[in-house]
């Protein structure tokens, strides 16, 4: 483990405590206490957000899962400054021989030329139409679009070619580009899932640093639905003890709000971001993170992480079927168990054929 955080200190507005390094290097250093002092503004001074630009020759990834509701993904950055300790995406900075720690958070890649590679992709003669989701892996809105409006770009040739598409975000600033999904959402080609944690603010800071509070998520939802656009709102992850005890008052609050539907993600921890989840636990919640701790492997076999189809995103085991029957009761109670409508593949025709005169 490297770290230039002095005693692994909570850094503001960052998720991880520490940057362990790659799995994928030759050798794993560990910080040691040598007696000289380092403050820690100093080492907020050297986390602060690097971004590279990426020039990317495909954009669109796809995958056979059947856990997941699209075969067809984009994700306009590497890395996402968010901060939120549970992402799951942690472990692919490994890949980029960078840390899934505070790398994750500081070092990220913009692919700057996304929509361009996009539109080419989408006019390819042997494309097939198939629903699209935005942030699969990192949040599309995440604080750097403000600067690089990448996702923008990428919504406008989505709208331009009348492409279905998805989105996955726990940002307000989805809000900016209302203009282009109510076009969208007009001839039914997009839906949103906003995610929720927790709604208690100070959880969140510390959960998700950077991420928007989640009393502003609840206005992006009544924002959104004024616009007539759908929302669909993700229960990812729920935590253990530590969340789950706000399943129900979420869900009665994002109904309120307007939301239409609802599902859910118990948390997983897998690679890298098991070491960092536990040493989150005890640095911020140290007397209640041993039973966290422990329910979380009571759901995953007394493991942290299960990477079986079916298996992924719900658990098994008492605890877990106890959280699913309960968010089963209270997404019927707050009238959420509606899927919502199908997009329309119908309109998109990049190709379109032409009549002959003669």
């Amino acid at each position: 483990m490297s770290s230039n955080n002095p005693n692994n200190r909570p850094l503001k507005g960052r998720g991880a405590t520490n940057s362990h390094d790659s799995r994928f290097n030759e050798h794993q250093r560990v910080a040691v206490d040598d007696g000289w002092h380092q403050d820690i503004e100093h080492a907020e001074r050297q986390h602060k957000t690097h971004v590279d630009l990426e020039t990317v020759k495909t954009i669109i990834s796809t995958n056979q899962s059947p856990d997941v509701p699209f075969e067809q993904s984009i994700n306009p950055y590497r890395g996402c400054e968010h901060g939120c300790i549970y992402c799951f995406a942690r472990p692919t900075h490994a890949y980029l021989n960078l840390s899934p720690g505070l790398d994750f958070e500081t070092q990220l890649t913009a692919k700057h030329n996304a929509a361009s590679q996009l539109r080419q992709q989408l006019l390819a003669k042997n494309y097939q139409c198939k629903l699209i989701n935005l942030g699969a892996n990192t949040d599309p809105y995440q604080p750097i679009e403000r600067q690089y409006t990448i996702t923008r770009d990428i919504l406008t040739t989505f709208n331009e070619l009348n492409h279905p598409c998805t989105i996955i975000t726990k940002s307000a600033l989805i809000e900016r580009d209302i203009d282009i999904l109510t076009e969208l959402a007009q001839k039914n080609l997009v839906q949103v899932n906003l995610s929720f944690t927790t709604l208690q603010s100070d959880l969140s800071r510390r959960l998700e640093p950077r991420a928007s509070s989640p009393k502003r998520r609840l206005q992006t939802i009544t924002a959104l639905r004024e616009a007539n656009i759908p929302v669909n709102i993700l229960l990812a992850p729920i935590i253990p003890v530590l969340t789950d005890p706000e399943l129900e008052t979420i869900l009665q609050s994002v109904a309120q709000a307007g939301a239409q539907s609802a599902n859910f993600i118990l948390l997983r921890l897998p690679r890298e971001v098991k070491q960092l989840f536990i040493d989150w636990l005890h640095q911020h919640y140290p007397d209640m993170a041993q039973h966290v701790i422990n329910q979380i492997q009571d759901t995953r076999q007394g493991q942290y992480n299960d990477t079986r189809f079916e298996h992924r995103g719900r658990g098994e085991g008492v605890i877990a079927d106890m959280i699913a029957q309960r968010f089963r009761l209270a997404r019927q109670k707050y009238q959420l168990d509606q899927n919502l409508p199908a997009l329309d593949h119908s309109l998109f025709h990049p190709h379109p054929t032409q009549i002959s005169l003669f």
